[in-house]
């Protein structure tokens, strides 16, 4: 069952999507992108498949976009409202924080401060299209916390090649950056966002509750 609540930030309400487990395990703290919001395929197949297996789903819709606005709040906005949303909600499983795009990188940026347990980062947006020296690597690599990649083979913001070889990175074959694949490509639609699934899933499972890197309870 889906349920939605509106939390106050410093820079106005964010809404919570929350699609919980009965048996919870673990919960995923989602942000969305800069082009899209809590709808977005890859967001919503975590929220609809996570669930029964044990992972409540989290989606966090930031006050920009509550707003009606079109253009996404500085970066350091984001940052705030992620921070504040975790703050007032009560988790007593092991947190993992993550998003898509602009939402993973929030996330990377905010996981240690959160007490997170693990990192989630789909279709991070290593670079902007066709600028590679404008790298935001240190990002990632910076969260020091058990952190799983997934990443479109043709995502223009960053192909999975340009990762270093120790990020634990899960490919969608043929998929750009908001994992949309060719009608003739190596896999179809249903098949690039079971892929997602079950890579989030196996990494939740495998390093964040079999790891056992500890509870947190937000304030």
């Amino acid at each position: 069952m889906t349920e939605q609540q509106l939390i106050e930030t410093p820079h106005g309400p964010a809404r919570l999507v929350r699609d919980r487990s009965r048996h919870p395990v673990a919960t995923l703290l989602l942000g969305h992108g800069a082009g899209g919001g809590v709808e977005s395929q890859d967001l919503a197949a975590l929220a609809g498949q996570l669930p029964r297996h044990g992972v409540s789903v989290v989606r966090v819709e930031q006050p920009w976009r509550v707003a009606g606005r079109r253009v996404a709040s500085r970066p350091e906005v984001l940052d705030e409202c992620f921070v504040a949303v975790a703050n007032k909600m009560r988790v007593r499983t092991p947190l993992v924080v993550g998003g898509r795009s602009a939402g993973a990188r929030s996330a990377a940026r905010t996981a240690r401060e959160l007490g997170a347990s693990g990192c989630l980062a789909l279709a991070f947006p290593l670079h902007p299209p066709g600028r590679p020296e404008r790298s935001r690597l240190a990002e990632l690599t910076a969260v020091r916390l058990p952190t799983l990649v997934v990443q479109g083979e043709r995502d223009a913001f960053g192909r999975p090649e340009e990762f270093p070889s120790d990020r634990e990175l899960t490919v969608v074959p043929g998929a750009d950056h908001g994992f949309k694949v060719p009608k003739r490509g190596p896999v179809s639609q249903d098949e690039a966002l079971a892929i997602i699934v079950e890579a989030v899933l196996e990494f939740v499972v495998r390093d964040i509750v079999g790891g056992a890197t500890g509870n947190r309870t937000a304030r």
